[in-house]
């Protein structure tokens, strides 16, 4: 039996391509780390038995491959990724120290696997976008917006948001990257801190909190002076006061930036309870999020981030993902294999606290005004210089959207990938006989063997400063490890990808993305979180 949906009125009908591997549940950080990747099938288990699976499309990306990580990350890191492994750690000392891994970022089984993953799923949902086969591609797996060019940070290895970016500007001429994670998106900020055709606009916690960055005067640099937005809170924020800023600010940058697409970090660290956040949203106040980003009408990648509670993360997601299809979700959480996380009252809501918001109307009114002061600079969209969009492997795969057909078994009378790739009609009143809503979730995986899990070793720790898990009301002050350095040029000129169809302005001469970041600047005075993919990548 299925949850209650109710479809909400005068919402246009979208395409919606979902990502999911089962497999992903299966990692595990290690013994005590909050991070949890299993938060990730459990919304997927409200997902199905809520009956979303009928209104969208979805996917099992195929994983990404060393070299498409190397489009942001360098050749060097991403090797060490692949080799290292809980059995072999202890001969990469110095590696791991350089790639500040082993403290927030512990070693574990299938930790290469796992990365491969996350970043999967947002380049293939970029990769649709781009090719208008969807019109939000989602991706809970994803979302991991800490991590360097050659370096992990806050729990994330790969910036599957930057690669997944990437891809999108191959094709589009501006991309809008928010994110409302509780964290500030410093990995995706220092990316692109260089160039007009990505601007970033982050909302988090700041002041002696993790990663320490995204002060209100951190605007970009050069070419993309202004084309970094940081919105500092206090703790407590909600859901009214949220809304007072966010809505007007995105406002703003639509009308300023013109994005031809969209990317939205979905952190739940920013809801109320959240083991690691200090904001006091609401599952609905989270999701207003959503639903305003998604009435601009432009292609949008959702994905996830933080988010430490699981019982929290999987609600705000599923209710988040059925906003994306057009329906709201019902209260009472439908039986499910997680149902026992969900009480004692299996409701889907979560809802604020009653802490002090500690950010005061004058506070947020000042740093709005400031905000909109930058955004008055920008002066009007950039253009960038019309050329032929580079070819990579992804484009072949693409292209050939039923290559994997011929792999389907012959005696199988509907392969599963057709049956996910459907989508239920409106005002269809009954399942069809081929729908087993109770038998969707267990599919082979694409690996050979078992999913990986932690074998419980602790990894070896190095002192490397404070980060994310530190203990104590702030829960970590200054970047994680060590102080970021301005990293060298990242291998794709992100001024030079072509964007199809729009002729304009000399953007082939700006810096390339990965320039930029450093240490974090003093802070302003007081005043101021299924099946294989047959047509995937």
């Amino acid at each position: 039996m299925t949850g209650e949906m109710f479809e909400i009125e005068g919402e246009r009908k979208k395409r919606v391509c979902y990502f999911f591997d089962s497999d992903v549940g299966g990692f595990h950080y290690g013994p005590g780390h909050p991070m949890k990747p299993t938060r990730i099938r459990m919304c997927h288990s409200l997902v199905m038995n809520y009956g979303l699976y009928k209104r969208m499309e979805i996917f099992r990306a195929k994983p990404a491959t060393k070299r498409e990580m190397t489009q942001f990350h360098s050749d060097e890191y991403v090797d060490f990724l692949s080799r290292i492994t809980p059995s072999n750690m202890h001969s990469f000392v110095k590696e791991q120290h350089k790639c500040n891994v082993g403290d927030d970022c512990p070693v574990f089984d299938g930790l290469f696997d796992y990365c491969a993953i996350s970043a999967g799923g947002s380049m293939e949902g970029a990769a649709r976008l781009s090719r208008d086969k969807c019109d939000i591609a989602v991706n809970w797996a994803g979302g991991l917006h800490h991590a360097k060019k050659s370096e992990a940070s806050g729990f994330c290895y790969v910036n599957d948001i930057v690669l997944g970016i990437l891809e999108l500007l191959r094709y589009h001429s501006r991309v809008l990257y928010i994110d409302i994670d509780v964290h500030h998106g410093d990995g995706v900020e220092e990316a692109f801190y260089t160039t007009d055709r990505v601007m970033t606009v982050s909302f988090h916690k700041y002041g002696e909190f993790f990663p320490g960055t995204g002060e209100l005067r951190d605007v970009g640099i050069g070419k993309g002076k202004y084309y970094a937005l940081n919105f500092p809170l206090r703790d407590g924020i909600n859901d009214d006061s949220y809304k007072s800023v966010f809505e007007p600010v995105i406002q703003q940058v639509m009308e300023s930036y013109d994005p031809a697409a969209v990317v939205l970090q979905c952190g739940t660290d920013s809801l109320a309870g959240d083991k690691l956040g200090c904001l006091n949203l609401s599952m609905r106040g989270h999701a207003n999020c959503v639903k305003f980003v998604k009435s601009f009408n432009k292609p949008l990648l959702l994905l996830g981030g933080g988010g430490y509670t699981m019982r929290n993360v999987s609600r705000a997601w599923a209710y988040e993902t059925g906003l994306a299809t057009g329906v709201e979700l019902g209260a009472d959480i439908p039986v499910n294999e997680y149902y026992e996380y969900f009480g004692p009252d299996y409701q889907l809501d979560v809802k604020s606290s009653n802490t002090e918001d500690m950010n005061s109307p004058a506070y947020l009114e000042r740093v709005k005004n400031i905000v909109m002061e930058h955004l008055r600079n920008v002066g009007g969209p950039p253009s960038v210089q019309m050329m032929d969009i580079p070819t990579l492997p992804i484009d072949a795969e693409m292209d050939d959207m039923n290559q994997d057909e011929d792999l389907a078994d012959p005696d199988e009378r509907r392969p599963q990938s057709l049956l996910d790739r459907r989508v239920q009609a409106s005002g269809e009143l009954s399942d069809s006989d081929d729908e087993d809503e109770g038998g969707r979730r267990d599919h082979a995986s694409h690996r050979d063997g078992d999913s990986s899990s932690s074998n419980g070793r602790r990894p070896h720790k190095f002192g490397m400063g404070v980060g994310i898990m530190t203990a104590g009301p702030t829960h970590g002050v200054g970047p994680s490890g060590h102080t970021t350095i301005a990293p060298a040029l990242a291998p794709m000129d992100v001024d030079a990808l072509p964007a199809n169809g729009e002729a304009g302005g000399d953007g082939a001469d700006a810096p390339a993305a990965g320039a930029g970041g450093g240490s974090p600047k003093p802070p302003l005075a007081e005043e101021l979180e299924v099946s294989d993919s047959r047509n995937g990548r």
